[in-house]
């Protein structure tokens, strides 16, 4: 694989702008965006479209009604519906302000993977308005195939199954893990809640807070991020939450208290016999209590907002096992439509608009700033192969 800034190779990333098409990491050409492509999930808005939506989310791997149903509970303890999608929905009317704010003039098309609106319907309206030259922002800030590879994928498969492969161009945002817009939410989340242990007279050593994120196969981690990126066993889809965290508690020991902390997982599936990331959130906040800790902050670095994952897997469960285990606990916020992740993404926008060099892209951790054409091999799913993808070198 080449090593240098630029695949010089013709025609290198399929349906990209003509500035991406050869595969610079970082595009420092100006691009005529004329859209913006919000992607999602997706989830199900009633009892009715939970086994429908698991399926989409389950496809091709054979998976019976009869265990679908077992995830199926969380979606119906709240009645059949997902939260996702409102909030995708207050997110492209946040993105829609602060566009019209900063006067950009770029409309916001909004497409899921798994439900409704997919992202079929979102490109081709956009293709219908004469808004050929879309900018791609995924909901998601980490580099794996789920977080990103696969929203690559599903723009490819979009463009070639609608016919708009000749006429539409797809790139993408940077991963924003980074961007201090994504990571302000967290920073003064975590702020909050140690400041307010400390309030309550615990003493720092007995407070951890823990960084949550959601769990992947380790052979998905392994191959995350670029093949030539020298991460060790977790990739960089571990690197780069275990390097947000880092920015986060010294910005937390700074202004509050020196605290320890721990990265974990959450929402893991597939069969017991398939390594995913450990540990486990749940069985760590068991063990606190052993280690002396009185109090714990649960942050959900790994997310965006409060979705099923949130609710559910923190809110209720974990909440539950801190319960158990006789520890004070707290959740921190997810982004949102916070203002400054709001801003943050358009700033995304506009460094792709004006081709804003590599060395002025604002970042919080040294991974950054992030590639906007991802390299041969990122990110692959060894169970599934490579598939045609936009906005990155092939394979």
């Amino acid at each position: 694989m080449s090593t240098t800034d630029t695949d010089t190779t013709p025609e290198t990333v399929l349906y990209a702008s003509p500035a991406a098409a050869s595969g610079p990491k970082w595009v420092e050409t100006p691009v005529a965006y004329d859209g913006i492509l919000l992607a999602g999930f997706g989830g199900p808005e009633g009892q009715d479209d939970v086994i429908p939506f698991l399926r989409n989310v389950t496809r091709g791997r054979g998976i019976p009604d009869e265990r679908l149903e077992e995830v199926a509970h969380h979606y119906r303890h709240f009645d059949g519906i997902s939260p996702i999608n409102a909030q995708n929905r207050a997110l492209k009317a946040a993105l829609e302000a602060e566009i019209e704010r900063r006067g950009l003039g770029l409309p916001v098309y909004w497409g899921n993977r798994n439900w409704g609106p997919y992202l079929e319907e979102a490109v081709t309206e956009a293709a219908g308005a004469g808004h050929t030259t879309l900018l791609a922002i995924a909901t998601s800030a980490y580099s794996s195939f789920s977080s990103c590879r696969q929203y690559r994928e599903d723009y490819a498969r979009v463009l070639e199954s609608t016919g708009l492969g000749e006429t539409v161009t797809v790139d993408k945002v940077r991963q924003f893990f980074d961007h201090p817009g994504f990571v302000d939410t967290f920073v003064r989340g975590v702020k909050d809640a140690v400041s307010g242990f400390v309030a309550e007279g615990i003493a720092p050593e007995k407070i951890r807070v823990l960084f949550s994120t959601h769990s992947i196969p380790m052979a998905d981690a392994e191959r995350s991020g670029p093949r030539d990126g020298g991460f060790v066993e977790g990739g960089a889809y571990e690197a780069q939450h275990k390097a947000v965290a880092e920015v986060v508690m010294a910005e937390v020991a700074d202004a509050v208290a020196t605290v320890e902390w721990e990265l974990v997982y959450q929402s893991r599936s597939g069969p017991p016999t398939q390594p995913w990331l450990e540990p486990d959130v749940n069985d760590v906040i068991a063990e606190l209590p052993g280690r002396g800790v009185e109090a714990v902050a649960i942050v959900p670095l790994g997310f965006v907002s409060d979705h099923m994952e949130v609710l559910w897997d923190l809110d209720t469960e974990a909440m539950e096992a801190a319960e158990e285990a006789g520890i004070k606990a707290v959740r921190t916020p997810t982004p949102g439509v916070d203002p400054a992740y709001v801003s943050g993404l358009i700033d995304l926008v506009e460094e792709r608009l004006n081709g804003t060099p590599k060395a002025e892209r604002p970042h919080v951790t040294d991974l950054g700033p992030w590639y906007d054409v991802c390299r041969p091999g990122c990110c692959e799913n060894i169970r599934a192969g490579f598939k045609p993808v936009a906005a990155g070198i092939r394979p």
